[in-house]
């Protein structure tokens, strides 16, 4: 008998400092082992898509400060491949949010030692010297859902869409059951939006 299943490879994106991505990413992870779904990992940037805009001005600093984790992981893929991506941001993502480690330059140090990255590449988080291909990432993203929504992005069969926001993140068949009906909705062609007022923040646990 001839196995006619076929692997089926989502993009996700993310930046690392937002609580809600790593919700999603968390969903994505339990995804993969309950459908036949590869999840390549790829970065955008808050601050990014935050420049140029009005913003508070706690707001602001926190844009600035989100530039360090998300150009180190992009530094760790344009110099150690994409194999690298998920583990950092695991590392980073496990400190920063249900770790609670806002200390991002002690959190990207223990994170580079945990996956056994050269810790040099800490020093990326303070310069604009590869946000060339950092902006590609994230206008990748952008391309497909459009400028007036956040990370996380998903895409799938060339249909991108935001979210799912999640909290908290589905496990075993739960996941799969959102993934069906996620890749079901953004699919529908004229499809654009489900939303309700969040009642709830992050659940790490």
């Amino acid at each position: 008998m001839t196995d006619t299943t076929t692997t089926t490879t989502a993009d996700f994106w993310f930046d690392p400092t937002c609580p809600w991505a790593w919700m999603t990413s968390r969903w994505m992870t339990e995804v993969e082992k309950v459908r036949d779904v590869t999840v390549r990992w790829n970065v955008m940037s808050l601050s990014v898509l935050n420049e140029g805009r009005d913003l508070p001005e706690d707001y602001a600093r926190s844009m600035e400060r989100a530039w360090a984790p998300v150009r180190v992981v992009n530094a760790a893929r344009e110099q150690h491949g994409q194999e690298v991506v998920k583990p950092l941001y695991d590392a980073l993502g496990t400190r920063i949010h249900p770790g609670g480690n806002k200390d991002f330059p002690a959190v990207i140090d223990e994170a580079l030692a945990e996956v056994g990255l050269p810790g040099e590449l800490a020093r990326y988080a303070t310069t604009d010297e590869l946000d060339e291909s950092l902006r590609a990432s994230h206008q990748r993203a952008m391309d497909l859902v459009g400028e007036d929504v956040g990370t996380p992005v998903v895409a799938v069969d060339g249909v991108g869409f935001f979210g799912p926001v999640v909290t908290p993140a589905p496990t075993g068949e739960a996941a799969g059951r959102l993934w069906d009906g996620a890749v079901l909705v953004a699919g529908t062609p004229g499809f654009y939006e489900i939303k309700r007022t969040r009642t709830q923040g992050p659940i790490f646990s």
